[in-house]
């Protein structure tokens, strides 16, 4: 294949003639790559001779050569050719085969798939295969084609590219892709959506330990347990250059996290970080907070839903102040209670002025924490969303909540104080929070216990405003005759017009100048 590339012929008087070095180049290629076809082809059909085979590595070496000879030799200056040198005009650096149904791929619907992978060439760095279940005969005929191209590779997305694969054959795919993909330099890796546990996580040990300039790191709803969490922090040589780390949706656990926090603690640039729904509890959230110390340059961190307590709450209010280019926080459903809802909010104040987007839902605070919240919110006069729905704040803490964001805060365009007890005063001194907002898109307050004249009055504050009513969201689970339950002084309360200018004379909010 040598001599036929580099000896003189019709196609050399007319292109060029290739040197002997680039002809073994491009023969080395055409060889792997027919091979792996024609091979995988032989498997298909085991009780055949052989022939079909033998005619389809003829055919398609004949085609791939044929295809070099007509590009000719590289000219001064130009890269060595990589993987799948076969003539092709660069179209984009992305080939994303995840678009429709999920759908079972076999060997030979993976060959046309990747087809423009093995032309001569091509632009693509990155590639998409999620959302494609592979079976081994097609990775089989993958691998020898992400191997060819894997040196210019720098984004990876193979998510969610084994499902309805029995176990077996869905790790043998793993090692598959990841001997395939070994050494390639990526900034961008996303295996989520793989159900890896600790056999997935190792199953992709020749791809990972090879990476060491990772950038952007997707490992999400991958059953990542103690076990995994622990494969992963090993096999990952270094963390130094990773600036996006997520892990929604696994069951890490607390002694998972102290994993996770090892490689939090090895991650200095990190910008962005997800560890949400991963059922870490106090002991984790304690580990999970105090490694974040680290990361200087963090924007944002997310650590939704989980079983973080007060303790932990109160280690990540420590943390907190180190993290001074917060722009987005999201700490619902974390069990933070008054105390360390206070202690976040308190270190924000200082810290995180900047920030735009705060979510503190389905913490269990009550009223008590307004004054302490309302003093943090003036200092946000960036903040673009504030969501506190799931709460207990009544009307004793709206009002508060509310005086604080109505002056300044011209950003704001999403506020939450659903399911928060609320009635007529409260729902009434939110809407005037609000209303003259510019750029201001929802206010969701279902789920309380706003009267029907109370909706009315809503409504006309927002009219009389410079929104819409637009801005008013869903209020299918508003009850207009609940009532909240006993504490939090809402009997005293006047649902009036002096009631509320009588409540609000006690707010104390201290405003920059």
């Amino acid at each position: 294949m040598t001599n036929n590339l580099s000896t003189e012929s019709i196609f050399s008087r007319k292109y060029g003639l290739l040197g002997k070095e680039e002809a073994h180049e491009n023969a080395k290629r055409i060889e792997q790559l027919c091979f792996a076809w024609a091979d995988e082809h032989f498997k298909e059909e085991p009780d055949g001779d052989g022939s079909s085979a033998v005619q389809l590595y003829a055919k398609e070496t004949s085609k791939l050569m044929l295809e070099v000879l007509k590009k000719g030799p590289r000219t001064t200056g130009e890269p060595e050719a990589t993987v799948a040198d076969a003539p092709f005009e660069p179209v984009d650096t992305i080939l994303d085969i995840s678009g429709g149904k999920r759908s079972f791929i076999e060997a030979e619907e993976a060959k046309e798939l990747l087809s423009p992978l093995t032309k001569a060439g091509n632009s693509y760095r990155r590639i998409c295969f999620s959302n494609r279940s592979f079976s081994i005969h097609a990775a089989n005929v993958v691998g020898p084609i992400l191997e060819s191209v894997k040196n210019q590779l720098t984004e990876v997305d193979i998510s969610d590219f084994v499902a309805g694969r029995p176990e077996d054959e869905a790790l043998d795919v793993m090692r598959i892709f990841s001997k395939a993909l070994e050494g390639s330099v990526l900034r961008y890796l996303n295996i989520s959506d793989n159900a890896l546990g600790e056999k997935g996580v190792r199953a992709f040990s020749e791809l990972l330990k090879s990476q060491e300039n990772l950038e952007e790191l997707y490992v999400m709803n991958d059953g990542i347990s103690e076990d995994a969490a622990k494969a992963l922090s090993e096999l990952i040589p270094s963390t130094e250059k990773l600036k996006v780390l997520h892990f929604h949706n696994n069951m890490t656990g607390d002694e998972g996290a102290m994993y996770i926090a090892e490689m939090v603690k090895r991650s200095p640039n990190l910008e962005s970080f997800r560890c949400s729904a991963t059922r870490i509890g106090s002991d984790g959230g304690i580990a999970l907070s105090e490694a974040l110390g680290t990361c200087t340059h963090l924007k944002k961190l997310d650590l939704r839903d989980n079983l973080f307590g007060v303790e932990a709450g109160l280690a990540l209010s420590k943390t907190l102040p180190k993290l001074s280019d917060l722009v987005e926080l999201y700490l619902s459903d974390l069990n933070l209670a008054n105390k360390a809802t206070v202690a976040i909010v308190n270190a924000l104040k200082q810290s995180a002025p900047q920030l735009e987007v705060l979510e503190l839902a389905g913490n269990e605070i009550n009223a008590k924490t307004a004054p302490a919240l309302a003093e943090c919110l003036t200092a946000m006069q960036s903040l673009k969303k504030l969501t506190l729905a799931e709460n207990e704040l009544k009307d004793d803490g709206a009002v508060v909540i509310a005086r604080s964001l109505e002056d300044g805060h011209a950003d704001l365009r999403e506020l939450d104080v659903s399911t928060n007890m609320l009635q007529r005063v409260g729902a009434r001194c939110v809407a005037r929070a609000v209303a003259n907002k510019p750029g201001f898109v929802q206010l969701n307050i279902d789920g309380n216990f706003i009267s029907d004249e109370g909706i009315d009055e809503v409504k006309d504050i927002l009219k009389a405003g410079k929104n819409s009513l637009d801005v008013l969201g869903s209020l299918d689970e508003n009850d207009p005759e609940g009532e909240p339950d006993d504490g939090d002084n809402d009997e005293d309360v006047e649902d009036d017009e002096d009631g509320l200018n009588s409540k609000l004379q006690n707010v104390k909010v201290e405003h920059d100048d």
